[in-house]
């Protein structure tokens, strides 16, 4: 298991075993977790826990494409009728 040594401005070099594993480059971040007695150390960014329920809309039924054009339909004509009551010109 890599080992860093610390210095004295709270510094360490984190392994090139561990580098290369997380395909970590010069100029990226990385974050650290404490989990009680343990550290863990990420790429910061890499979290996918903020792409929860992203695709939440996948088990919903698919809407047709007859739905979709009744759609594109009726808020066209709520914004030509708008258009219209503010005194545009079409």
């Amino acid at each position: 298991m890599p080992t860093s040594t610390l210095t004295s401005r709270g510094q360490t070099t984190i392994p090139k075993p561990i580098r290369e594993a997380l395909g970590l480059q010069p100029g990226d971040r990385v974050k650290f977790t404490l989990e009680e007695d343990k550290v863990l150390l990420r790429r910061a960014g890499a979290d996918l826990s903020a792409l929860d329920g992203l695709l939440a809309h996948l088990g919903e039924e698919p809407v047709s494409l007859e739905e979709m054009n009744e759609a594109v339909r009726t808020a066209a004509s709520k914004n030509v009728g708008a258009h219209e009551k503010s005194g545009g010109e079409k």
